[in-house]
């Protein structure tokens, strides 16, 4: 259960209050949904009227291991970084030098975006509040391939969906773009600025901007392993090198030092009599900028709501009559929740060591219904039936759809050798196809890397050695010089490949 010896004295008191009026019962329920939805490790805290009432840990670290998760602990925050990077440029934007609505290219003058026009029009507003037009674009992040830099760089061959500010569309790419942008006003890398004038002022002095900065690399130290969920056990695999992408979700923290960074938002800027964020800035960070259509996933995000919109860093709706803002995170082998009742003085931080469970959102709306009076309500059990039904009615699709195209008793069109090559998309890069053992593989960046399992004709399955990569396909297009002119390559988007050489 939830109670791990606390390290720190001052939050000593706060174990006394976990099961009191109103989180009564708070102990056992996470170690529940932790049994249901069969997650490792798992870290809360709760912010009430500025004092931290909850910090605790519960399970354990990595399976198989008996060290404890403590609030100490260290997890992947994942996308709840997206507020310090706009926290950053708030500041910056108080000093003056940045403004939400200076283009772009003013700080960033060989920044450029497909369409010339939004290229000379978007902001550094646009870029914090996913309204760019670009849709995805995460392939020029998550193949492991690009730094930062040339993740921007290439930004300028990922296609426009859709017009400049005509709608939402989550993009982390732009994020990575706002981090340059910070980083270029400031004269100091994302990393440097946030850590001098955000993580050292709160007083975060475990949490790192890198995988790299973790006790002895992650294997030593109060730090969570990163679990997936394959074959229905939760599977430990490594920490993902976020640096690429962190001013997106390259932050790593415990629940203790995050509590410091709900005093501040809670505190409106000022924690401990300091204001670290200004008040205008705080007010601007809580003010809709692009409306969010609660659709799918969206609306399952936030139930009983009437509106969703973005702000700097957070998701924002209502929540029976309270402003609701809130930030998950996920990347391999984490999940994570930051939420916030501004109104109510009131916030929650959740950090599991298990990619795909959503005990985070759950706890949140349970600690939220407790202090709001309302009935209890299972939320973790109600996101997992639903959760479960629509995992069963998507593979239950997949695999009907692959009966029904599928060939069998098919050979490929050309001698495995013939397949061997560099193919090249302008954004996306290079994927290489080689033999090895008389097998083909492909290679796609650093984290893409698997053996080609014949399916039909000239479409394979890719195993991606890396278990949180699961497995996808490809598809040779053989022209008519009877050569491997391309693949398509079929991750969460299809991606085309034109074959450059051997």
């Amino acid at each position: 259960m939830i109670g791990v010896k606390l390290g720190l004295g001052a939050l000593a008191p706060a174990m006394l209050l976990a099961q009191a009026p109103p989180l009564n019962g708070l102990d056992q329920y996470v170690t529940a949904t932790m049994r249901a939805w069969n997650v490792p490790g798992l870290a809360v805290a709760v912010v009430k009227d500025g004092k931290v009432v909850v910090a605790k840990g519960d399970g354990i670290r990595e399976v198989g291991r008996p060290d404890p998760v403590t609030e100490r602990t260290l997890f992947a925050i994942g996308s709840a970084t997206k507020s310090f990077t706009a926290a950053a440029a708030g500041i910056l934007v108080t000093e003056g030098r940045l403004g939400w609505d200076d283009r772009v290219t003013k700080h960033l003058p060989s920044f450029e975006m497909a369409d010339p026009y939004v290229t000379r029009e978007v902001t550094v507003r646009d870029l914090l509040t996913h309204r760019t037009g670009v849709s995805g674009g995460d392939l020029l992040w998550a193949s492991g391939g690009f730094d930062r830099e040339e993740i921007v760089r290439r930004i300028r061959f990922v296609p426009q969906t859709w017009g400049l500010r005509s709608r939402f569309d989550y993009s982390n790419i732009m994020f990575i773009a706002a981090g340059q942008v910070v980083a270029a006003a400031s004269g100091r890398s994302w990393d440097t600025f946030v850590r001098e004038r955000i993580l050292t002022p709160l007083g975060m002095t475990a949490t790192t901007t890198s995988v790299r900065d973790l006790p002895q690399g992650g294997g030593g130290g109060d730090v969570a392993t990163p679990h997936e969920p394959i074959a229905g056990t939760a599977t430990p695999v490594a920490w993902r090198n976020m640096d690429n992408t962190v001013a997106g979700g390259g932050i790593n923290s415990n629940v203790a030092e995050m509590a410091t960074w709900l005093r501040l938002q809670l505190g409106n800027g000022v924690l401990d009599g300091r204001r670290l964020l200004s008040e205008a800035y705080i007010r601007e960070s809580r003010t809709p900028q692009t409306i969010i259509r609660r659709e799918g996933a969206w609306e399952e995000m936030t139930p009983d709501a009437h509106f969703m919109t973005y702000g700097f860093g957070w998701i924002m709706s209502d929540y029976h009559g309270r402003q609701l803002l809130q930030h998950g995170g996920g990347i391999d082998g984490m999940s994570a929740m930051v939420g916030l009742l501004p109104e109510e003085n009131l916030g929650i931080v959740v950090l599991t060591n298990l990619n795909g469970n959503l005990i985070p959102g759950a706890l949140m709306y349970r600690v939220f219904d407790a202090y709001l009076g309302r009935p209890p309500l299972d939320w973790s059990e109600r996101a997992r039936v639903a959760s479960v039904a629509a995992e069963k009615a998507a593979e239950e699709a997949l695999r009907k759809e692959l009966a029904a195209r599928r060939v069998t008793g098919t050979t490929p069109t050309l001698p495995l050798e013939r397949y061997v090559g560099r193919y090249r998309h302008p954004a996306w890069g290079d994927l290489v196809v080689r033999l090895e053992g008389g097998k083909l593989v492909a290679e796609y960046g650093t984290e893409f890397v698997g053996e080609l399992e014949h399916v039909q004709f000239d479409s394979w399955r890719a195993r991606w050695r890396n278990p949180a990569r699961g497995a996808d396909y490809l598809n040779f297009t053989i022209d008519a010089r009877r050569e491997a002119a391309r693949v398509d390559l079929y991750l969460w988007v299809t991606a085309t490949f034109d074959r450059v050489g051997q």
